[in-house]
């Protein structure tokens, strides 16, 4: 019987320009670690992640090594790949890299190396339905009334109960989603997400309904928000 293993690629290539810190965004301190050391942490800890696949920028690799990876006694981690010119160039740079050692039926997690807040129940979630279909991505409704804008004017009010905020992680077998990557890459497509891909090519991707408090951390605002989940103990995944 073939043993189906799961792998998390976490892509932390951004530069984190709105952040406005001197160091990228995944390296600020989140409760007295590295952002992107929480993010790693869940996945090390977690039973159900077999491998992690780092994406960061190339100039960064060996502080990212030595004070991420090294620092934090992370046996996971196989690989630290290096970056690309947008984040869809990141993550095809991880899966061409992991190629060589999964098979079409492994479970990849993409998940954003700054939402450091998931949890395992979000992980199973997604890994289930990952397996037996084409991709599951994590989100939550849309709480706000969303306009449609053009030129500065109003141009439509989609009807609420039909959005929702796509989050991380985003969960595919590997032949799906790197398929599906090959095939935007071919085709001159630049997506705004991973499932993006995969509904391209003709793929049917559910929801899995995820946490509000799974953020990405792009913004001093978010930070304050992540320690405040973390102080009250709201943080259910990761290293509280």
């Amino acid at each position: 019987m073939t043993v189906i293993k799961t792998i998390a690629l976490i892509p932390a290539a951004g530069m984190g320009k709105r952040m406005g810190a001197s160091i990228n965004k995944q390296y600020l301190h989140l409760d007295g670690m590295p952002i992107v050391a929480r993010t790693i942490a869940v996945f090390e800890q977690s039973p159900l992640i077999d491998a992690i696949y780092l994406v960061i920028p190339a100039d960064e690799i060996p502080y990212c090594r030595q004070h991420v990876v090294e620092a934090c006694g992370f046996r996971k981690v196989v690989a630290i790949v290096a970056g690309g010119r947008e984040r869809q160039n990141s993550v095809m740079n991880g899966l061409a890299i992991m190629r060589e050692h999964v098979s079409d039926d492994d479970i990849v997690l993409i998940h954003d190396g700054v939402r450091p807040l998931i949890t395992e129940k979000l992980l199973q979630e997604s890994i289930d339905i990952a397996r037996s279909g084409d991709g599951a991505v994590v989100a939550v409704p849309a709480k706000d009334t969303i306009k449609t804008v053009a030129n500065g004017i109003v141009t439509g009010t989609p009807d609420r109960e039909t959005l929702w905020h796509a989050q991380t992680p985003q969960a595919f077998r590997f032949g799906v989603i790197y398929a599906a990557h090959r095939a935007a890459e071919s085709g001159n497509f630049m997506g705004t997400d991973d499932a993006a891909l995969v509904e391209r090519s003709g793929g049917r991707v559910r929801i899995v309904r995820g946490d509000y408090r799974n953020i990405k951390i792009t913004t001093p605002e978010d930070l304050v928000l992540a320690e405040a989940f973390l102080a009250s103990g709201t943080e259910r995944g990761g290293i509280v």
